[in-house]
């Protein structure tokens, strides 16, 4: 009987299915925190797989800042009627209104720090106590730091000084009473392992990943959809160009790249080629400050 060797997608798939599992063993109350985009429906894929032939066995949950590409929702509902899992979306607007707090003002004022506010009360509210996300490790520097299962205080938030060593395959889910786990099962994938992942998967995607004309803003090397959420200027340059989504985020903050891309090949070609990282060449927010994402993480971001 010839012997089946497995390739490295089949490799990165086995070891995020063996954590989605761990997951669902060691934890009550898990959530898996789908955003429409390419790594959120990559770890919804990978949970189908996980406990096939039963339906995902924890609900999806959106942080909606209000400022979300229309393409992407879209997306994200109907991907959820298709799965079957039950979706939970709870909204930052919600949040200000209730604890009465102050948006950032400014060309590309960004929602992602009062996002934190909403997940948390989120987190409560359901009683989560593992919430699963898309994060990568070769995204940013202090997604790099992240252990797979990453500890939240009884604040909700994160101290990288005080992580649990992982050793192999093994994941320490114990957690005291208000503590709760952020798990990133595909920690240890590359952008290029996803796309490849999704081609090999034949897995359905939002549009705005593939090329298309928009109207945008030319802002320094970034090029910034226009949307009711940005404030136009007199002085801005407003143009038509063909471009697509490295990632999904809000129309706020996130940039375009010039693109002909209308496969998911052309995509991969496009991404062998580059040499900017995917959040590096699209995130606004991230550049605000050296350490953004870490200072978001630690007040309890995703």
């Amino acid at each position: 009987m010839p012997l089946h060797k497995l390739d490295y997608l089949d490799l990165l798939e086995a070891e995020s299915i063996h954590i989605m599992r761990e997951v669902a063993g060691q934890f009550e109350r898990p959530a898996l925190l789908f955003s429409g985009g390419k790594d959120s429906i990559t770890l919804v894929q990978l949970a189908l797989k996980a406990f096939k032939p039963g339906k995902i066995p924890f609900p999806l949950v959106h942080i909606d800042t209000g400022h979300n590409f229309p393409e992407a929702l879209e997306y994200r509902d109907r991907i959820a009627e298709q799965t079957g899992a039950r979706l939970i979306v709870r909204k930052v607007e919600d949040t200000i209104k209730a604890k009465g707090l102050k948006e950032q003002t400014g060309k590309f004022a960004s929602r992602n720090a009062l996002q934190s506010y909403t997940l948390l009360d989120t987190i409560e509210e359901f009683g989560f106590d593992a919430c699963i996300g898309g994060a990568r490790r070769d995204e940013e520097k202090a997604r790099a730091k992240e252990r797979i299962f990453s500890v939240r205080d009884e604040f909700g938030q994160w101290d990288p000084k005080k992580q649990r060593p992982e050793l192999w395959n093994l994941y320490n889910g114990k957690i005291s009473k208000g503590e709760n786990v952020r798990v990133f099962p595909i920690s240890n994938w590359v952008e290029l392992d996803v796309w490849n992942y999704i081609k090999r998967e034949g897995i359905e995607l939002p549009s705005i990943y593939f090329t298309h004309e928009r109207e945008v803003i030319v802002h320094h090397e970034h090029l910034v959809a226009l949307s009711p959420f940005v404030r136009v200027d007199e002085d801005d340059v407003i143009v038509k160009k063909n471009v697509r989504y490295r990632t999904v985020g809000d129309m706020t903050c996130t940039a375009a790249v010039e693109s002909t891309a209308s496969s998911i090949d052309d995509i991969i070609a496009e991404i062998n080629k580059t040499n900017i990282s995917e959040r590096g060449e699209t995130r606004i927010d991230d550049q605000v400050s050296e350490a953004a994402m870490e200072d978001r993480k630690k007040n309890g971001y995703f």
